[in-house]
């Protein structure tokens, strides 16, 4: 009888698998392992040529490599945003004749007319109508877009300023010259359209729209400090219309180029039946008042600066405000916004004592120079802490309208403070005219101190 067949063992069992199990072939034997890098004991990568990773690990990895390419320079981060140079640099282009226009106007007219006062009054109008027609066009920015309505007001502007160039050139009745200067109101607040795009781009980001803000008021404090040089030098060394003609020129090139990067461009926010102006927001009202009296301190440090050692000497106080602003950029930004304000508004009044005590003391104008300098550090960093607060208590959809409203009241409160410290010039003398910024600022505290600030509701 032949011998029954050798049993053979029955294999073990398999262990239960799982996604993550990888089955390989040792000895002759099969085996289960984790699938696992050896160097990480994570899951393994696959190879290059392999199936694609899964989307969020593809994701991961890309957010590491930008993170590692990410300069540590908190405005080359705030430029390296996609799309951030190029309307950075048309809204710069743009910006550079805010700080001609009017002073290229007072030299053209002057010089045509031989009157100050009339040159003083045609600008003094275009001032009150922009004040007027700007928050009518930001509102309307806000509910059709940038591109819509920059363009067509930027043009119906630099067509104002043309005709002024015309009304002057061929000596038309005065009153023409106010009906021409007054069509330059519908100029667009480019400022303010920047900074509602950088407030779109880095929404829920309070680090780099603090940066943003900063860089954006050390790019106001540059243009208002090299625009009345260009200007001014253009109407000397060439004709006394070329200051408004390359201003308007400028002016127009900058919006087109702006106006062009759709990509970074807020969706506009169609106005529906319950929306409000931003002046019934909460603390928005106080945050004007105190805009109105910021103001107030640059219209009266520009006059009496002026009287008392000319106008070039303003420039350091622009220069040391930018400087300041720049630096305010690159800290971090304050957990208390309002607190910071308060903080802010008391250097500036501290320090706007300083141009006071030098002008009394000392007749030496270096020493003037340089307390404007040390002066005009406090003013950035304010006009920032403002700005982040007024885009705060504005309502979403209507942030160009909210700080063209601030921008309003501060020309409203630059108009004031001119006239005040003009008075004081002409009464007290420049000396004591000095008295004038320093009071405006610490009623800019006060204010600021008695308005209890409250967050509009998230």
């Amino acid at each position: 009888m032949p011998n029954p067949p050798a049993t053979r063992p029955r294999p073990a069992a398999l262990p239960a698998l799982s996604p993550t199990t990888l089955l390989a072939v040792t000895g002759g034997q099969l085996v289960a392992a984790p699938r696992t890098s050896p160097e990480s004991g994570g899951p393994a990568a696959p190879k290059s040529g392999g199936p694609a990773a899964p989307k969020d690990v593809r994701r991961r990895a890309a957010g590491q490599r930008a993170a590692r390419r990410a300069p540590t320079n908190p405005y080359l981060r705030l430029l390296a945003t996609p799309g951030a140079r190029a309307f950075t640099a048309g809204n710069l282009i743009a910006r550079l004749p805010m700080g001609m226009l009017g002073v290229s106007a007072i030299i053209m007219i002057a010089g045509s007319r031989d009157s100050y006062a009339l040159a003083g009054a045609v600008t003094a109008t275009g001032l009150a109508a922009t004040a007027v027609v700007a928050p009518f066009t930001a509102r309307l920015v806000d509910r059709f877009g940038q591109a819509r309505i920059a363009v067509p007001a930027t043009a119906l502007a630099v067509l104002g300023s043309l005709a002024l160039v015309l009304c002057v050139h061929y000596d038309a009745p005065a009153w023409t010259l106010f009906a021409a200067y007054a069509a330059t109101a519908t100029t667009p607040n480019t400022g303010g359209m920047s900074r509602a795009r950088w407030a779109h781009l880095h929404r829920g980001d309070p680090a780099a729209l603090h940066t943003a803000n900063s860089f954006e008021q050390a790019a106001d404090e540059l243009c208002f400090m090299l625009g009345p040089v260009v200007a001014a030098t253009l109407c000397g060394a060439l004709f006394p219309e070329a200051g408004t003609l390359v201003g308007a020129s400028l002016l127009m090139t900058g919006v087109l180029v702006f106006a062009a990067q759709r990509t970074t461009e807020p969706p506009p926010t169609p106005r529906n039946r319950t929306a409000v102006s931003p002046l019934r927001s909460p603390g928005m009202p106080a945050l004007l008042a105190v805009f109105l009296a910021t103001g107030a301190v640059f219209g009266a440090l520009e006059v009496v600066s002026i009287a008392h050692a000319g106008g070039a000497i303003l420039a350091l106080q622009a220069a040391g405000s930018c400087a300041a602003g720049l630096l305010y950029g690159s800290l971090r930004p304050a957990r208390n916004v309002h607190r910071r304000l308060l903080l802010c508004l008391t250097a500036m009044t501290a320090l706007m004592s300083l141009p006071l005590l030098a002008a009394s003391s000392t007749a030496s104008l270096p020493v003037l120079a340089l307390c404007l300098l040390l002066a005009g550090a406090a003013t950035a960093p304010t006009m920032v802490t403002g700005m982040t607060l007024v885009q705060r208590a504005t309502p979403p959809g209507q942030l160009n309208e909210g700080m063209t409203l601030s921008v309003t009241a501060l020309l409203g409160g630059v108009a004031a403070g001119a006239a005040g410290g003009g008075w004081l010039v002409e009464h007290t003398g420049t000396v004591f005219g000095y008295a004038a910024p320093m009071s405006a600022a610490a009623l800019a505290l006060a204010v600021a101190a008695a308005g209890a600030f409250r967050r509009r509701p998230e």
